[in-house]
């Protein structure tokens, strides 16, 4: 094989490594929220992620992949529907060496989780059926826009925004769509009380939790590193040192805050300190040096629980803090890069300008600001047109005895913890009915 033969193949497994871990991704959230909600709801919370993976495999293929990446204009892309590649189609993604077929799937892997973490909003209240007509939509004309205005040669991108793996384009973009829905389903019945104090509503099993969390943090070096979408200059692997030293660093951010703000260290606040520097750090992985990243991991990892206790004593029942977690600590990582992209790397990049920590001046700072408020505008404003006509027409919610009995049951048919919560089964040799 020649050099060049060798350096397709090589990066051809990255990628396709990279695309595996972050769609491997699905299962952590799948644990993750699952582990959060109560048990009756725990089929349908596990059972949606492969659902959501479903609806966007298909709905990115047709049209979201084109849209984000298509030769088009500075706002959406116009070619490459239904992945039908032609001469300059996909020129946004020309810099990564390897088949287009493996392109799609890395980048698949990104609008799944987006779409994933927009469910977080609607978790343990919402219509089977929404699941599918806002999935769809958002895969097609939502996250694909912003993806276009920052990676596929759009505005954004034209202004030097600095955005490496996503904390705008994937994780603020999710965030905004799940508070939107959060905000036009109303709380969880029993959430608040009649003087608006909100009740805790605890997660079914911690331990899912933590285990979740740790398959997303595994999954973020194919998520960070992957994009790299190459391995022979071993950039990825710098990009996975600031990925770990940034979760770390909000972990212990996290517990710490919990310990001094509600006096226990409590451990779904960790994991998701975790989530928080991870999110934050994804826009900046290339551009900033080890001792930032572990700034913007503890600065994420300790606001996002505070901002989660802060938006749920204001009437907003988020049941897996979606917001806080991917919104608040997506935009604390994109604005980061204005104040500590380092000249060295944004010089390796290629992409905007030194921040203001190196005297880099304000403009910088500034498209990183423009990119977050353009971006959670759009998406606010989309997701409320289309979620409030929804509401409109065939309801965004299941009926009071749908929840109160659980959406495993009102919606499948049964429990994902039969034994615990439906103590009748059928005797299959005397078909009757037996009572645990």
């Amino acid at each position: 094989m020649s050099p060049k033969e060798i350096s397709l193949a090589l990066d051809s497994l990255w990628v396709m490594m990279g695309a595996v871990l972050v769609i491997g991704m699905q299962a952590g959230f799948a644990l993750l929220e699952a582990g959060s909600t109560r048990m009756k709801n725990s089929g349908h919370v596990a059972g949606k992620q492969i659902l959501s993976f479903s609806i966007a495999s298909l709905a990115f293929w047709a049209f979201g992949f084109a849209i984000t990446f298509g030769t088009g204009n500075s706002f959406i892309g116009t070619e490459g529907w239904f992945l039908k590649e032609g001469d300059g189609t996909f020129d946004a993604l020309s810099w990564a060496n390897v088949p287009l077929a493996l392109k799609f799937l890395f980048q698949l892997g990104f609008a799944g989780v987006s779409l994933a973490i927009a469910w977080g909003g609607f978790a343990e209240r919402a219509k089977l059926a929404v699941y599918f007509t806002f999935g769809t939509i958002f895969t097609v004309l939502i996250y694909p826009v912003i993806g276009h205005w920052v990676w596929g040669g759009g505005w954004l991108g034209e202004m030097g925004m600095q955005d490496f793996a996503g904390s705008t384009v994937v994780h603020l973009q999710g965030a905004v769509a799940a508070l939107i829905a959060t905000i036009l389903l109303g709380p969880r019945i029993g959430k608040f009380n009649k003087d608006k104090t909100p009740n805790v509503i605890p997660g079914h099993n911690q331990v899912y939790t933590v285990i979740g969390g740790f398959i997303l943090w595994v999954g973020w070096f194919g998520f960070n590193a992957g994009s790299t979408m190459a391995v022979g200059d071993g950039f990825f692997g710098y990009v996975a040192l600031t990925t770990n030293l940034a979760a770390a660093a909000g972990a212990v951010a996290a517990i710490v805050t919990s310990k001094i703000m509600i006096g226990k260290a409590d451990i779904p606040a960790m994991v998701n300190g975790v989530l928080a520097a991870l999110v934050a750090i994804t826009a900046a992985c290339a551009f900033v040096e080890p001792w930032a990243a572990v700034v913007i991991g503890a600065v994420a990892g300790a606001v996002t629980f505070w901002t989660s206790v802060y938006f749920e004593r204001k009437g907003i029942d988020d049941p897996i803090y979606a917001f806080s977690v991917h919104g608040i600590a997506g935009a604390i990582g994109t604005i980061s890069t204005g104040f500590f992209a380092s000249p060295r790397l944004v010089e390796i990049t290629g992409v905007g300008e030194a921040g203001l920590v190196y005297g880099g001046g304000f403009h910088q700072l500034i498209v990183q600001v423009v990119g977050v408020l353009g971006a959670a505008v759009y998406v606010a404003a989309v997701s409320f047109i289309v979620l409030f006509l929804l509401k409109k027409t065939i309801g965004l919610r299941v009926t009071a005895e749908q929840e109160i009995s659980g959406l495993d049951i009102s919606e499948h048919g049964s429990y994902g913890y039969p034994e615990q919560l439906d103590p009748v089964f059928i005797n299959p040799s005397t078909k009757s009915v037996v009572q645990q």
